[in-house]
């Protein structure tokens, strides 16, 4: 069964709030080509041009995306070749292609742009909005000016007193929105409604705070790990094996250690059926007594038949 987070913070009494069925918009997805049609909106100074994209989906899974502040999808990272030439680094994603079909969704959140790419199996429609490398949208809260003045003097003062409640203030909030989302998530989960678990799932993953170091050095936040972990269930009752994987590695990597869980959760069965399942987990697993020393043992002594 999908693993819960909650009791990894203090309790906090929250109302799950309903989730609506990712937003359809009306519009169709253009003929599946490599190329790139670059349309600019409106003629004023402010405004931002728009770019439409359809690329292979191995060519698209390339790039990279985060979560903004506005809950968008913003592209992080762009590959140096020629298929990405349109794309920049801040550039936010306004729309993309259904997880099938010929629909187009609004990207409404992160977490619903992240599905419709994994999950669409033919070519990735994107819809941009080109930000002209302004990436404030990704940045931490401005410091304010009486603080950026204490710091440059050497001093701390009420400035950056006040500065730091407002950001302590700021990161229990997230906290608890995030613990509140997690716990949609899980609810969704157990109606097997797998879907839209995980687009919240996904949101949940993009709420991983930045530069995290624990007590014990763990570099990864207890509800990140659990997350990965669910968006592994999530793919694996979808029939999703590769991406159920992909989570699963991410979750080992972030620091998961319950190998047995993962071994034997029937949320799970599916992944474990894939032949790739059994090394990727020894890499992180190993077995106690290694399956290469058996056969050379059994070879010695004539049980190598």
């Amino acid at each position: 069964m999908a693993a819960t987070a909650r009791t990894l913070a203090a309790s906090v009494s929250l109302a799950a709030r309903p989730v609506a069925a990712p937003r359809r918009a009306a519009a169709r997805a253009p003929a599946r080509s490599a190329s790139v049609v670059v349309k600019a909106e409106g003629a004023t100074a402010e405004a931002t041009d728009v770019y439409e994209v359809t690329l292979p989906k191995s060519v698209a899974l390339q790039l990279k995306f985060a979560r903004g502040n506005d809950g968008g999808a913003y592209c992080v990272f762009v590959p140096d070749e020629t298929e990405f030439d349109a794309f920049e680094i801040g550039d936010k994603i306004l729309a993309v292609s259904a997880s099938f079909g010929d629909e187009v969704w609004d990207a409404d959140s992160y977490g619903q742009v992240i599905y419709a790419i994994k999950n669409r199996n033919g070519d990735i429609y994107l819809k941009m909005k080109k930000m002209n490398g302004d990436i404030s949208a990704l940045e931490q809260s401005e410091k304010s000016s009486a603080m950026k003045a204490e710091r440059a003097g050497g001093n701390y003062g009420a400035g950056t007193k006040e500065m730091q409640m407002q950001n302590y203030s700021k990161k229990k909030e997230l906290e608890v929105q995030r613990l509140d989302m997690f716990d949609e998530a899980i609810a969704l989960y157990n109606k097997k409604d797998y879907d839209n678990a995980l687009i919240i799932f996904e949101e949940v993953a993009a709420l991983e705070p930045k530069n995290f170091m624990s007590d014990n050095f763990q570099t990864a936040t207890e509800v990140y790990k659990v997350t990965m972990y669910n968006i592994a269930c999530c793919f694996s009752k979808l029939g999703q094996l590769d991406n159920s994987l992909q989570a699963l590695k991410k979750c080992m990597g972030a620091g998961w250690t319950d190998y047995k869980k993962i071994r034997t959760d029937p949320s799970l069965a599916e992944v474990r059926t894939s032949p790739n399942f059994k090394a990727m987990i020894d890499k992180f697993d190993e077995p106690l007594i290694n399956e290469n020393a058996i056969k050379f043992m059994k070879g010695i002594f004539g049980g190598g038949k």
